[in-house]
């Protein structure tokens, strides 16, 4: 079954300094029917203004991954982590028993990253933090994992069963993907379109809710990159 999830569904909160845009229940945003898929909790599609960002704030029991699209993020966190990331990497945080940390926009142009929430494996996990970059020039026409709890070069290490692919298809090309019995994908395009098992059709910035479907080809007319989650 695929779910499509148009862009325009979203919850949109504009704070000024802040645009974000919430794919599951989130902050002032709640519908008990809208609160996560799988262990899948928060996607926010976030915008933030120049010399603005989000202060010091706690969190506890949530793995925690950024994607920024455009822009360049600075992190900061109690464990003495700081890190300033853009596109072409990825930064995971695990909250574990408790952590403070802030994410700022200290650039003159606009920051626009993806805020990943996922429910960790197992609770009680010491705090961690970690960046790692990616080789942009392999997501054409492929899927190229960049965060998984199987890590490795390049791939940042998450503390559940569940791999982030980053891929980018040129027009006319075409990209099979196999998942295995019983588990769930999620698929966000950020530029571009694509289409799904020659049904679905997704433009920039809609998302599908895929179960029971083993075998996926992702294919393009004009253009695309677009993220996929494979998840228990």
């Amino acid at each position: 079954m695929i779910q499509l999830f148009p862009a325009t569904s979203r919850y949109t909160a504009d704070h000024g300094w802040l645009k974000s845009n919430f794919s599951f229940s989130f902050a002032d945003y709640y519908d008990p029917d809208n609160m996560s898929f799988g262990v899948m909790r928060v996607l926010n599609d976030d915008v933030v203004q120049p010399h603005h960002g989000f202060g010091k704030h706690s969190h506890r029991e949530m793995e925690i991954v950024s994607i920024v699209l455009r822009g360049h993020l600075k992190h900061e966190d109690s464990t003495g982590q700081s890190a300033v990331t853009t596109y072409g990497q990825v930064q995971r945080m695990s909250a574990g028993t408790g952590v403070m940390h802030s994410e700022m926009n200290g650039g003159d142009d606009e920051v626009h990253f993806l805020q990943l929430w996922f429910m960790p494996e197992r609770n009680c996990l010491e705090p961690s933090y970690e960046t790692t970059d990616f080789d942009l020039s392999r997501m054409k026409n492929n899927l190229l994992p960049v965060v998984s709890k199987q890590s490795g070069p390049n791939v940042a290490h998450i503390h559940q069963d569940l791999t982030i692919y980053m891929g980018e298809l040129e027009a006319g090309q075409t990209i099979d993907f196999v998942q295995k019995e019983n588990r769930r994908t999620f698929v966000f395009v950020t530029e571009g379109s694509i289409t799904i098992n020659d049904t679905s059709v997704l433009g920039k910035r809609d998302s599908a809710r895929i179960t029971e479907e083993t075998l996926l080809k992702l294919q393009s007319s004009s253009g695309a990159v677009f993220m996929l989650i494979d998840l228990p």
